[in-house]
């Protein structure tokens, strides 16, 4: 017995190892699917979920149901180009080469996540709004819209071949996904992104939601008359207000049939004519009531302000009854084709966007609502249920984690961090302990001034560096960032602490200003 000792504890502790990897094999499946669901501006204020109760998203909590919410996800740089490649590639604006949603032309030669994936034999497709002006390249299959795109009847670009299709835009990039998994290579696992253009500006619903919250009082953040008191010039000199900013024929639809050639009415006629002739009296119809009272009122001041925050809100939400439906579509085809095992779904939005929050629509700026993002992850075999994470994770964290999840090598460049312990439940040994932050656009038609800025858990810190101005704001005393405390001698240990780290992040992503 005892000459045979040694040989039996040998494979006593190989057993274990062997054990042990195999557990960890049945914890990670091999190779899942992947369905990205994205958004354009869809705050997360706007998903029923997140507790905010301005509507009712029941497929979309559903998801967050089966999977796992993410309340602390953000955004490296709130605007559509920036955020999309970031996602993609997995690093930040600097270093990938989108800054602004002006004239840069993404690189399509640049590793990607879905890249990665196909030359790791998965079968790939990008489906609807792409906005990053070159063609897609590491997919097999490619139908996006150009440019922003439109909401009624738009045209799509297939292999450089523009062709206009009848219908509504949501609608439509979930009919062309579904055909795309009907057709796809079912021997091989597959990713696809499905990027929706809502509920991007202009807000327009689909026809059969155009009565929706007709009936409804949308609440009013407490912010909405925020005079920004404490802020510095960037918040006062900003064009962004629903008092002032919103058009009243492209964005209100309060004047139908303008006679000015402002840039505004010029759209608005191109998407108003979009419309078959039987769609536009329902349009008409739809909205008329509201406007012969609008006009015989003669609202002004905060009444008037409060009338375009309920139109305002009213059409972003009905555009989200559309992006909710079609989670569900989606959700039922994978259930059905017995896809929804093994099947990560994300769904995500380019940025996060401001309800009347701080009297503001649009983005762009570091303050939550925008720089917040929603992010919800499913995946049964994996992620247990009812899951609501608070870590502070990223957009660029996407790449890292889906790769990490598919068994395919990061690499080295990419700057994020792979939210997969988190999903599996483990202790998160990179939890990330700032989030770094730049926009780099300046003036424009929204005027926000260029800024950095770095969040902890407690503080934020923001440095309008064309501005040469600060702010400062202890988000656990004022949750709303309403207190600007720099410059305060109670936060001078905090203010240089972060000031001093604001400027080591930089350098770690090798930023500049």
């Amino acid at each position: 017995m005892k000459r045979h000792y040694p040989c039996l504890m040998f494979i006593f502790f190989i057993s274990i190892i062997f054990c042990s990897c195999n557990q960890r094999k049945q914890q990670i499946p091999s190779r899942p699917n992947i369905v990205f669901i994205m958004s354009d501006d869809h705050a997360y204020q706007a998903i029923s979920a997140y507790g905010y109760g301005l509507n009712h998203t029941p497929y979309l909590d559903s998801l967050a149901a089966e999977g796992m919410l993410f309340k602390h996800a953000f955004v490296n740089n709130s605007l559509c180009a920036p955020s999309r490649a970031a996602i993609l590639t997995g690093k930040y604006s600097n270093m990938n080469g989108i800054k602004g949603n002006g004239d840069e032309v993404f690189d399509g030669s640049q590793e990607t996540f879905p890249k990665l994936l196909h030359q790791a034999g998965y079968q790939t497709a990008m489906i609807g709004k792409w906005h990053l002006v070159s063609y897609p390249t590491g997919f097999d299959y490619w139908n996006i819209l150009p440019g922003q795109g439109d909401y009624y009847n738009p045209d799509f670009i297939h292999n450089g071949d523009t062709t206009p299709v009848q219908g509504y835009v949501t609608n439509l990039i979930i009919d062309d996904a579904i055909r795309w998994l009907n057709q796809r290579d079912s021997t091989k696992p597959f990713c696809v992104l499905i990027w929706n253009k809502a509920p991007h500006r202009d807000w327009l619903p689909e026809i059969k939601y155009l009565h929706e919250f007709d009936s409804v009082e949308i609440p009013v953040p407490a912010t909405l008359f925020d005079d920004y008191a404490t802020r510095t010039r960037a918040a006062h000199e900003q064009k962004m207000e629903i008092s002032k900013w919103l058009a009243p024929n492209y964005d209100l639809k309060e004047e139908m049939f303008p006679t000015k050639t402002h840039r505004y009415d010029d759209l608005w006629r191109n998407v108003f004519g979009r419309l078959a002739p039987e769609e536009q009296q329902e349009f008409l119809h739809a909205y008329k009531p509201e406007n012969d009272a609008f006009r015989k009122a003669n609202l002004k001041g905060k009444k008037l302000t409060l009338w375009k925050y309920q139109r305002y809100m009213k059409d972003y939400l009905r555009t989200i009854q559309s992006v909710d439906d079609n989670v569900g579509r989606i959700m039922n085809y994978l259930k059905a084709h017995h896809l929804d095992k093994n099947t990560i779904v994300i769904y995500s939005s380019d940025q996060g966007f401001y309800l009347g929050e701080h009297g503001w629509f649009d983005k762009r700026f570091m303050y939550k609502e925008s720089f917040r993002t929603p992010l919800i992850i499913r995946w049964p075999e994996v992620v247990r249920p009812g899951q609501v994470n608070t870590d502070p994770v990223m957009n660029l964290d996407i790449a890292e984690t889906l790769l990490d999840a598919a068994g395919v090598k990061i690499p080295n460049d990419m700057q994020g961090v792979s939210m997969l312990p988190i999903l599996e439940g483990k202790k998160h040994e990179d939890r990330r302990k700032f989030v770094y932050y730049h926009y780099y656009e300046s003036g424009g038609e929204h005027n926000v001034a260029k800024h950095i800025g770095i969040r902890s858990d407690r503080y934020k810190l923001i440095y309008f560096y064309e501005n040469k101005q600060w702010e400062l704001y202890d988000m656990k005393k004022d949750s709303n960032e309403l207190n600007n405390v720099y410059g305060n001698p109670a936060y001078k240990i905090v203010q240089d602490s972060l000031t001093s780290e604001l400027w080591k992040q930089m350098k770690t992503f090798r930023d500049s200003i």
